[in-house]
């Protein structure tokens, strides 16, 4: 692991502070990442899009160091922590049933990069749910 780079992000997220946890915009969409280098949304369409929603709470749910924040119907919300520092990344999963989709979004509450962690849990993500699907 590069020090140098952990230095620079711990540096970073003390001059830049903790970035507000997601939400739902007022158009009923997850909201769009304020900085792209951290965060990565993503829309998937299903043919049984609440079966999708369905497992894909069930897989996130799963992850290691994850706890849920917030359950409903249609909406998840949990907090993805890393292994060593235990810095939270926001999961949200949004089932839009008159659309057939699901929007997934992973973001950094911390930082202005995520060295790639993001994409890979979205990835991960739509792996394990094409083997269910």
């Amino acid at each position: 692991m590069n020090f140098i780079s952990i230095g620079i992000q711990f540096a970073i997220m003390l001059a830049i502070g903790v970035q507000s946890s997601m939400s739902i915009s007022n158009s009923g969409v997850l909201s769009e990442c304020l900085i792209p280098t951290n965060c990565v949304k993503v829309e998937w369409s299903f043919a049984n899009a609440n079966k999708a929603f369905d497992q894909l709470v069930f897989i996130a749910s799963s992850l290691p160091r994850t706890s849920t924040v917030e359950s409903s119907k249609n909406y998840w919300h949990g907090i993805v922590r890393s292994l060593i520092f235990r810095f939270p990344d926001d999961l949200e999963i949004l089932l839009i049933p008159s659309k057939n989709i699901v929007q997934v979004r992973s973001a950094s509450r911390l930082g202005l990069g995520d060295l790639g962690v993001n994409q890979k849990r979205i990835n991960s993500l739509y792996s394990e749910i094409n083997k269910v699907i």
